[in-house]
């Protein structure tokens, strides 16, 4: 079994920005959204799902700082308040076994080796299958369908 961690983000840069206004939020390309099921907002800093009632940004984050053509960023919703999620190590959080997944394995320079598409269920499998390979040094783990980012499940 290959070792592996996924860390949540540090919720300080975040913090800020639940006290602008929603206009103020909208010309930085942000939104304020409410959670409104029990599923379906997946904070990137918790790494847990916002409950029904909860208050979250929607906003784009720089997930793949590389220097090269994989160099991405995409949409994450942050919890108003989040804690950061403690170091997950050698296991998934549970945000990704309800999702359809897109993961996405680089090496150690950021270029994309591998890639695949699953059901949330079948992730631990593929997390291990990629990290086979020993120049994947990262996974990306995306939804999908909707593309937001998950987390980052790097290589121990």
């Amino acid at each position: 079994m290959h070792a592996y961690r996924i860390d949540g983000l540090i919720p300080e840069p975040f913090a800020p920005l639940f006290a602008l206004d929603d206009q103020a939020l909208r010309a930085h390309g942000m939104r304020r959204v409410t959670a409104d099921s029990p599923t379906g907002y997946p904070c990137r800093v918790s790494l847990d799902e916002a409950a029904p009632g909860e208050r979250l940004l929607l906003l784009t984050f720089e997930h793949h700082a590389c220097d090269g053509p994989y160099r991405a960023s995409g949409p994450i919703f942050v919890r108003e308040g989040a804690a950061r999620a403690p170091t997950l190590r050698n296991r998934l959080p549970v945000i990704l076994a309800t999702r359809h997944l897109s993961l996405r394995a680089y090496d150690a320079d950021g270029w994309m080796l591998h890639a695949r598409a699953l059901e949330g269920r079948e992730a631990e499998a593929a997390v291990q299958e990629l990290f086979d390979d020993p120049r994947v040094a990262q996974i990306h783990a995306h939804n999908a369908r909707y593309g937001c980012f998950l987390c980052r499940i790097e290589r121990d």
